[in-house]
């Protein structure tokens, strides 16, 4: 039996897909379904799965990003995309990735569904014809016999063909796959620093990659080199890599054991720590949130969700402001990518707010006073009090803060704590009561009103169909 995840942040197309298209009679079943990525992800740890559906454009992690990690993780598994005709880039990009086929949501017709999972399972068993194939060959070979080897590995996707002729490496070094876009280089009469030369005048032409020396592989099977490099790739390569060293060495007996991940909380406490601003202006405390998320050292798919998670409420939060929008662009390899574009991020935001008319104190105070309205949303807080607290007149910091948030002060800290009930109202069975008292209001029945107001529904039928789904 073929057991199938589908990944798609449109409930409708999900439910659709699994409910009208024939599994069984193509052997095949449905085990799981998510939303994005970042929760495919979490199911593919817990559950057994032989083919990944996905659609390529979601929120918090994207396809093309699952794709990628899903080939790095579960080599084994087979993908198809989920896709519409305006996704052709992303289509030509996840097939690259390895994915073997995909389906035109506005294409799929009831009396075509039979022949597109008759063609995806003979292109499934033929894959697994030729990755037996290569596993018997890779089992059957001996362990290596040198004391030290070579690998190449590229961040970027990169043909064999592309990276050899640049190298031009002679007839006697054999190259094997050891895993997607990492070759390891044998031969007995490698020549150390020729390699190392060779490699080296050709860096610049080869964009994210590496030649890495291994030390003491001598024994080593082919398997647990690739392991390795897997291992190393993913929790160490990505992190470490840096255009301006080519070259490294590494003992291949070194392990890599996963940092024990932060909490939940402490995730929330650093992104509220980014949408303070403060950093904007000031150099060291900037640099220190920095070396924060780096010293995490969190999974390629978990920092790319605290990533995405921030751009979106930064956006939902400035995107109208003075300060502006940010984006963050794909594909991501490695963590010197993620460093140049908050410098560049961080660089485009203040040159925004610097075109104002209000001057770097003032755009300062205001992004203090949005700190405090989030930090103390549950007290009685006025635009008085807390223009108070910047030293300034309540006329004046009203005008500044609607000129450079783009709301009033009352219309603001509304929003703040209406997105807060609702994350409460989804994430915990505190009553209607406790919420209304966290958020800033004292008196139920206003709250609700305030919140039917702003959503639709009060917060007990918000809570009951957020959590059904509906």
């Amino acid at each position: 039996m073929i057991k199938v995840l589908v990944v798609d942040d449109d409930k409708l197309v999900r439910k659709g897909l699994i409910s009208v298209m024939p599994w069984q009679e193509f052997g095949m079943l449905v085990v799981g379904e998510a939303n994005n990525g970042v929760k495919a992800l979490e199911l593919l740890e817990a559950q057994a799965v032989d083919l990944l559906l996905t659609d390529l454009a979601m929120p918090v992690m994207s396809g093309i990003e699952l794709i990628r990690t899903v080939r790095k993780r579960y080599p084994g598994i087979h993908i198809v995309v989920l896709t519409l005709h305006q996704d052709f880039e992303y289509i030509q990009e996840a097939l690259r990735l390895g994915a073997i086929d995909y389906i035109a949501k506005v294409e799929l017709e009831k009396d075509q569904l039979g022949e597109v999972l008759g063609r995806i399972e003979s292109r499934i068993h033929e894959q697994t014809k030729k990755n037996v194939a290569v596993q018997r060959s890779q089992n059957e070979s001996d362990s290596l016999t040198l004391d030290r080897g070579y690998v190449f590995v590229c961040l970027d996707n990169v043909s064999y063909s592309d990276w050899a002729a640049d190298l031009k490496l002679p007839s006697n070094v054999s190259v094997i796959e050891a895993d997607r876009n990492s070759w390891l280089l044998c031969s007995d009469e490698i020549d150390d620093s020729k390699l190392v030369q060779q490699f080296s005048s050709k860096a610049g032409a080869l964009e994210n990659g590496v030649l890495v020396k291994l030390a003491n592989v001598k024994g080593s099977s082919h398997n647990e080199v690739q392991r390795w490099i897997r291992d190393f790739t993913e929790r160490e390569l990505f992190y470490d890599y840096h255009p301006d060293n080519m070259i490294i060495t590494v003992c291949i007996h070194k392990g890599y054991e996963p940092q024990p991940e932060p909490t939940d909380e402490a995730l929330d406490l650093l992104k509220e720590l980014w949408l303070s601003a403060e950093w904007l202006y000031d150099d060291f405390l900037f640099h220190k949130l920095v070396r924060h998320i780096r010293l995490l050292r969190l999974p390629k798919a978990k920092l790319m969700g605290l990533l995405y998670a921030f751009v979106n409420e930064w956006n939902r939060l400035f995107s109208r402001t003075v300060i502006g929008k940010i984006t963050l662009k794909e594909p991501v390899h490695s963590w010197f990518q993620i460093e140049q574009w908050l410098d560049g991020m961080r660089g485009l935001i203040r040159l925004a707010a610097d075109k104002t008319n209000y001057s770097q104190e003032i755009i300062n105070c205001i992004m203090k006073a949005e700190q405090i309205m989030r930090a103390e949303m549950d007290q009685q807080l006025t635009a008085a009090e807390v223009a108070r607290r910047m030293n300034m007149s309540r006329s004046y910091f009203c005008q500044c803060f609607k000129g450079i948030i783009g709301n009033t002060f009352n219309e603001h800290i509304r929003m703040i704590r209406m997105e807060k009930a609702k994350h409460f109202l989804l994430s915990t069975n505190k009553t209607i009561l406790w919420i209304a008292e966290n958020t800033g209001y004292m008196d139920e029945k206003y709250f609700s009103r305030t919140f039917r107001d702003q959503t639709g529904m009060l917060p007990s039928e918000y809570r009951m169909c957020k959590r059904s789904g509906k």
